[in-house]
């Protein structure tokens, strides 16, 4: 599918992105990958790749001696940028920044979107200092989450008529995860995010929603952090 499409896919979704993301599940989510990078982003210089409307940007902002997030959606960037951040619209393969520039880079649920996603990790890798780190974050395609998608095929997102197939996918091992990053990098730690979730509905049933919330905060670092839908590396500049 051609880039400006999937450009347009993101404007459409940023007028309703935070509505749909504000449930007990996507809000699960975003606190687990923050409670990830906040040992990494606290007072220092920060840079998230596909922030979208700032919903990780803005709490690592507010902990981070400086937070700067880029989208390649406009419509993204506006949203952030109303919520007081410093957003700014970018490729994540050609960032306009000097090389080590910051002292983490993370990116969630964007790289498997990027054609190039090689690429872009590379490019994450260049904007980071040397013993800095990168959080990146992939789609598991040993996991219940994969086979729910498979299961439930393409939903619709926003407000239209618009789904999820088309946005192109990739889903990646953490063999093959670690098999993009570049030589100059080393994989430090993983963990895995939506481990025992069959769908996300769940999360809304009272009681029965905490519990879960729970064993996913605590599998997260467990040995069965490899069946996580989404598996965050936790990379190291060499």
């Amino acid at each position: 599918m051609p880039e400006v499409d999937t450009r347009e896919y993101y404007d459409d979704f940023s007028t309703s992105y935070d509505r749909m993301r504000d449930s007990p599940y996507h809000r699960m989510l975003d606190e687990l990958c923050i409670e990830i990078a906040a040992p990494y982003a606290r007072g220092h210089r920060v840079l998230e790749l596909g922030c979208g409307t700032g919903r990780i940007l803005g709490p690592l902002d507010q902990m981070a001696a400086e937070a700067i997030g880029v989208d390649f959606a406009s419509g993204m960037v506006a949203q952030a940028k109303s919520r007081g951040l410093d957003a700014r619209h970018a490729d994540l393969c050609e960032l306009p920044f000097p090389d080590a520039s910051f002292d983490l880079t993370c990116s969630f649920k964007v790289l498997p979107h990027v054609p190039d996603a090689r690429r872009a990790i590379a490019e994450a890798a260049r904007v980071t200092r040397r013993t800095g780190h990168l959080i990146l974050e992939v789609y598991n395609p040993i996991s219940l989450r994969y086979l729910a998608k498979r299961l439930g095929g393409a939903r619709p997102v926003g407000e239209g008529t618009r789904t999820e197939a088309e946005v192109p996918t990739r889903w990646d091992t953490r063999r093959a995860a670690v098999a993009l990053l570049p030589e100059d990098t080393a994989l430090v730690d993983h963990y895995g995010v939506r481990i025992f979730t069959p769908f996300a509905g769940v999360h809304r049933v009272p009681l029965f929603g905490d519990v879960l919330r729970m064993a996913e905060r605590t599998g997260m670092r467990s040995p069965l952090r490899s069946l996580g839908g989404f598996l965050v590396l936790l990379v190291r500049k060499t």
